[in-house]
């Protein structure tokens, strides 16, 4: 009899109609042999293997370079669900009008049937899900970014509890382009697109929309979030869990390499994206990384900004819509202070440093395997997870957010991430400096109405007799001129240290109107190019711009209506009474 997996593949494929179908094993041997495939025809473009070994080169459709947001959709029963966070389509029209563009998708190709798990294979917070697809370009990222083939296999065997997805390339289309979750029926379908963020089904589509989904049932949390372990000189080691939006260093914090003057300090990563949180019998919070590589930006990537990053990626990696230099090298803005005098651009077209357009698309990327980052920690698979004693919310903010400061407690810090604010760059828009919030870095990818999932997360703090602290964090605090007033990079080792140093009870803090913010003393700036003064800057509290923050709070909390927990709208009370009471007083 066939198991719950067979009978679903059969039906995608008497629906998709692949002119034949191979499942794959996960084997070294098979990603050989389906790179070597790409290669000859076209799909992907080998570089000097002696300087890049294992690496090449995929240019994507230039209509199919990003993550859709507006044509991706949480497909529930009732549309307060899904929230006013998401894009909305009744599950029977999406499978009606979704379900047509399939029809046939795969007639004159391959359909790959990717098994998968998400997480340590011997973790019992691991998760088995199935991607089909059309594209080998998938099937060896996958393979990178997932633990892909017998070993998901093995764990899955007859049971039917796997996350099902369904993804074909269409005919790559933009005006048939659609990316759903049924979290309901824990089901993805993705089709005309192959580009990761809407291809790669296990990373936002399942790591966080649909497990998200799951963990609001289940007691847990699954967050787009960094893992860290910090490394003291005396052997101590604390994990802190962070969540930064775009451009806001959360890479760079995750792979930190310690600056000279913080000597006997190590940063080991666990994971740079995605965290799956689990209480353990004793109430303790522990987080899984539950992919097995890195799907990160290229513009900007540099031996100075993450040099762990860089030599992850010389080799085994997959580059897409990078350059390529004619010795065979890749190339991206921000690699060097010195473009080549000429190269491919992403399009294949020739770009020399006079032309008009980019060399590298800005979305540009690279698919590694994180076994090969110099900084991944001994425990990055311990099937547990690690202790998670901090959390950390950042943005990028030129002015009021001080450099850090600690919740109250974990109602406060939930608030704190509920009303998270990051400026947006040039990269992302043509206005510079616009405020968006965005909730615990997961506005696009919370799987579910956000006045549902706040109210998870005050619940879960009630379940942890220890909770972790939470502070927010932002690195990007500039002076009258547009300058920084904080170095960052390495030296956010600094903050990191008050950070621990609160955690385990050895460091004093500042009561203020906002939260716990560190005493100028306590900050080290032996070694570094910042002043008292300017660390007092970094750390005031401006009472007034906070007054008016605020208000632009409470309007953007407005909109989850009755689902937003009423301990939400008591904390930005009382934010307002504690600065007017401050302010009167001052």
């Amino acid at each position: 009899m066939a198991t719950p997996l067979e009978q679903w593949v059969d039906q995608v494929a008497s629906q998709t109609q692949p002119k034949n179908i191979v499942w794959c094993d996960g084997s070294d041997e098979e990603y050989e042999r389906l790179v070597r495939e790409m290669v000859d025809d076209g799909t992907l473009i080998e570089l000097n293997q002696q300087l890049f070994p294992g690496c090449y080169l995929h240019r994507s459709h230039p209509s199919d370079v990003a993550r859709t947001e507006h044509l991706t959709f949480v497909c529930t029963e009732k549309k307060e669900d899904a929230g006013p966070n998401n894009n909305w389509m009744p599950p029977k029209e999406a499978k009606e009008k979704v379900g047509a563009l399939f029809r046939g998708a795969m007639r004159g190709r391959t359909m790959y049937v990717l098994p998968y798990l998400m997480g340590p294979p011997s973790s019992p917070y691991a998760r088995v899900g199935v991607e089909v697809t059309d594209s080998p370009y998938v099937a060896v990222s996958m393979r990178i970014m997932t633990r892909m083939g017998k070993v998901a296999l093995e764990r899955l065997g007859s049971s039917d509890d796997f996350v099902k997805g369904q993804h074909s390339l269409g005919d790559l289309n933009p005006e048939r382009r659609f990316i759903l979750h049924f979290p309901e029926e824990r089901d993805i379908w993705s089709i005309g697109s192959g580009y990761g963020g809407n291809a790669l089904l296990g990373k936002k589509c399942f790591a966080l929309r649909i497990a998200s989904y799951m963990a609001r049932f289940e007691g847990w949390l699954a967050e787009h979030m960094l893992i860290v372990g910090v490394e003291e000189p005396n052997g101590r080691v604390t994990y802190l869990t962070g969540a930064f939006p775009s451009a806001c260093g959360k890479t760079n914090l995750a792979m930190l390499v310690p600056p000279p003057s913080q000597k006997g300090y190590r940063v080991w990563t666990v994971g740079e994206d995605i965290a799956w949180m689990h209480l353990d019998e004793v109430g303790q919070l522990r987080a899984i990384n539950p992919e097995a590589g890195f799907f990160g930006v290229a513009p900007g990537t540099n031996w100075k900004t993450n040099p762990n990053i860089m030599k992850t990626i010389q080799r085994n990696t997959l580059f897409t819509n990078v350059a390529l230099r004619p010795d065979g090298t890749p190339y991206w803005e921000g690699l060097d202070e010195n473009p080549p005098a000429e190269c491919l651009d992403w399009q294949g077209r020739p770009w020399t440093p006079q032309s008009e357009t980019k060399a590298a698309h800005p979305n540009s990327r690279f698919t590694a395997p994180a076994r090969q980052c110099p900084s991944m920690s001994p425990y990055w698979e311990a099937p547990e997870g690690v202790p998670i004693s901090a959390i950390l919310f950042g943005g990028r903010r030129a002015s009021l957010i001080p450099l850090v400061f600690e919740a109250f407690n974990w109602q406060h810090g939930v608030f704190l991430g509920a009303v998270l604010s990051s400026e947006t760059t040039a990269a992302q828009s043509g206005a510079v400096g616009v405020v968006r919030r965005d909730p615990m870095a997961m506005l696009p990818f919370c799987g579910y109405n956000m006045g549902d999932y706040f109210a998870h997360w005050l619940q879960m703090g009630q379940r942890m007799p220890q909770p972790p602290r939470i502070f927010r964090v932002n690195w990007f605090r500039r002076d009258e001129h547009g300058n920084f007033l904080w170095p960052g990079f390495g030296e956010n080792l600094r903050v990191l240290r008050w950070v621990l140093a609160r955690v385990h009870g050895e460091a004093e803090a500042e009561e203020t109107p906002i939260g716990y913010v560190p005493r100028v003393k306590d900050i080290d700036l032996d070694g570094i190019n910042v002043t008292r003064d300017t660390l007092r800057k970094l750390l005031a509290v401006d009472r007034l711009g906070w007054l008016e923050n605020a208000g632009a709070q409470a309007e953007f909390l407005k909109q989850f209506g009755d689902r937003l927990p009423r301990e939400l709208w008591e904390e930005n009370e009382k934010l307002i009474r504690r600065l007017q009471s401050s302010v009167t007083v001052g």
